[in-house]
This record gives C-alpha cells, sequence and structure tokens, in this order.
C-alpha cells in the first residue's frame, strides 16, 4: 500500500492517500471529522485500499490552513482534491463516504462538485448545522459550511440549551440518548429552517446508500435516513437508493478499520462503549453491524457504472 500526505499551503487541502500497490481505477473521498479525530480519516482510507479503491481522506479542521473548528468549512477545498485524482491519478470513477458530521461534506461535495459515482452516508443527517467554535457549545451564528465564500443554509442546533455528553430518557424513543441528540431533535422540529437547509441529495445525480443505527444515541440518523429515502423516492430519483437499518445500532457505525493493522484501537473498544452507550449495551450485534456494513458498502460498489460529468471529462 501507497501513502501520500497533503497540506493546504501546498495542495489546497489537508489530506492522506491510501493507494493500493497495483493502482486503482477507482476512488473514494472520505470525510470523517476534524484532523485529530478519535477515528481517523486514513485508516478508513487505508480499509478501502484493501479492497482495491485509492482512498483519499480529506480533513475538515484542525490543521494548519483549516477552520480550528467545525464552522464555516470551504467547499472549495474538495475541488483540488478531486483534480488531483482525476488529472494526477488518472482516476474516473471516484465516490464519497461520509460518516456522521462528514456525511453533510459528502452530500454537499456530490451536490456542488459533483461527478461522484457513489454517496455513501453513514449516521448521516439531512441538513447542515450552526458552526461551533473549539469548545463545541458556543455557536457561531454562521453555517459549518461555505460555498464561494457565503453560508450554506443551516438549521441551529443549540448546544448551550442542554449537557450534550450527558444520557438522558426522551419520550420520542425507548432508549437513552445525550443531550447532543435532543439539541438535534429540536432543531429538526423547526419545520421553516429545515425546508430551507434540507441537503438536495436528489441533486447529486449519483448512487446512494444510507446506513444508520435504529438507536444512534448522538442524533437521530434513522430519522434523517428516512427523511432523505422519502425524498428521494417520492420524487422518482433515476439512480440506485439502498437503505440499511441495524435495530440496535449505535452513532458508531459502517466501515471499522482493518482489525490486523489498528489492534490498538480496537482495544479501545471498551472505552468507546462507554461514549456510545448503545454501542457498549450492544457491543456484540454492533461488531456484527460493522462487518455487515462493510459487506453492502463493498457489495454496493460492484454494481456500479463509470459516470463522468462534462466539467471533468
Amino acid at each position: 500500500m501507497k501513502h501520500e500526505n497533503f497540506n493546504f499551503h501546498q495542495h489546497g487541502f489537508v489530506g492522506h492517500l491510501a493507494e493500493p500497490d497495483a493502482g486503482s481505477d477507482r476512488a473514494v473521498i472520505v470525510i470523517m471529522g476534524g484532523e485529530q479525530s478519535l477515528l481517523p480519516g486514513i485508516i478508513f482510507a487505508e480499509r478501502f485500499a484493501d479492497y482495491g479503491i485509492t482512498g483519499l481522506s480529506v480533513s475538515l479542521f484542525g490543521a494548519e490552513g483549516l477552520p480550528d473548528a467545525p464552522n464555516q468549512i470551504p467547499l472549495e477545498m474538495f475541488l483540488p482534491a478531486v483534480r488531483y485524482l482525476r488529472e494526477q491519478k488518472q482516476i474516473r470513477r471516484i465516490s464519497v463516504y461520509g460518516q456522521s458530521m462528514g456525511s453533510i461534506f459528502a452530500i454537499l461535495v456530490a451536490q456542488y462538485i459533483g461527478g461522484m459515482e457513489n454517496l455513501i452516508l453513514v449516521s448521516p443527517t439531512h441538513v447542515p448545522f450552526e458552526g461551533t467554535l473549539k469548545d463545541k457549545r458556543t455557536m457561531t451564528g454562521h453555517s459549518v459550511a461555505t460555498w464561494h465564500g457565503a453560508d450554506v443554509p443551516f438549521v441551529k442546533a443549540d448546544f448551550a440549551a442542554v449537557k450534550a455528553g450527558k444520557y438522558q430518557k426522551h419520550p420520542a424513543v425507548t432508549h437513552k440518548v445525550t443531550g447532543m441528540w435532543t439539541a438535534y431533535y429540536n432543531a429538526y422540529r423547526d419545520e421553516a429552517a429545515v425546508g430551507k437547509a434540507k441537503l438536495a441529495v436528489e441533486k447529486t445525480s449519483a448512487r446512494v446508500l444510507l446506513i444508520a443505527g435504529q438507536e444512534d444515541e448522538a442524533w437521530p440518523a434513522e430519522f434523517s435516513v428516512r427523511e432523505i429515502e422519502r425524498r428521494l423516492k417520492g420524487g422518482g430519483y433515476q439512480k440506485d437508493v439502498k437503505v440499511v437499518l441495524f435495530p440496535h445500532g449505535s452513532h458508531l457505525s459502517g466501515l471499522m478499520p482493518n482489525r490486523e493493522r489498528e489492534k490498538k484501537l480496537y482495544r479501545m473498544i471498551p472505552l468507546i462503549g462507554l461514549m456510545y452507550r448503545t454501542f457498549g449495551r450492544y457491543r456484540k450485534e454492533n461488531l456484527e453491524y460493522f462487518a455487515q456494513a462493510e459487506r453492502e458498502i463493498i457489495c454496493f460498489w460492484s454494481n456500479s457504472v463509470v459516470v463522468v460529468p462534462a466539467f471533468w471529462k
């Protein structure tokens, strides 16, 4: 496996590439979160490379040249990332994988930049949110994302009104959720704001795979999956749309890193269970869900076809 790193000053984005030794005619842009995330994007890029797919993880914040928090992150930085894959690596078949907050940017990349063959969304949301400062509580009044300097429409999830990490009962669900879940739930109920901010998956022209846990403790991912599915199928979307929901699934879902290569990470799984209590309560089931999600993702890929817009030809 070959690796390459990118910095904002030289390349216009911060990222990490994992390429199969024999190269590949397919690539995936992996979008997870910040540069110092608990689960860094590179280990997911490497997992795709294990399957013969070049993986390029792109960081959203927390590195030199990037915002220091999830606030007003410019979508333009994905343009050089896509250009690198198309022009330097000569890869025509590019997909995008977004997990949790990364799902927002995966959709926006597929919508604004285009040319994505597959759009894979894990524990997604159907709207962008207001940005926050590094303390993860102070709201900025701006969108988490911008395009040509303008805020992408967003909804407000007021973290200051809740204890974000504290677990509590909520009348809308049977499992305990975090205060953060409650903040997002309340944001989703603002129909006027959601109507203006909903992510236009129908404009991506990509095949769509949606994966979520039905007992997500961080935000109502199943609700977002159902919303996206309803709009796509109700609007006669012409590309494949597949939904995978795990009955006792946590917010921590989707692809997992190579078990042999990331032994230290797997030893941390009990600690992860303390953060994501659904995962901790149904650990065996969630580990099985990881394996099932991986099969779903790779099988979904095997049925895809080449789609390259004129802009990138």
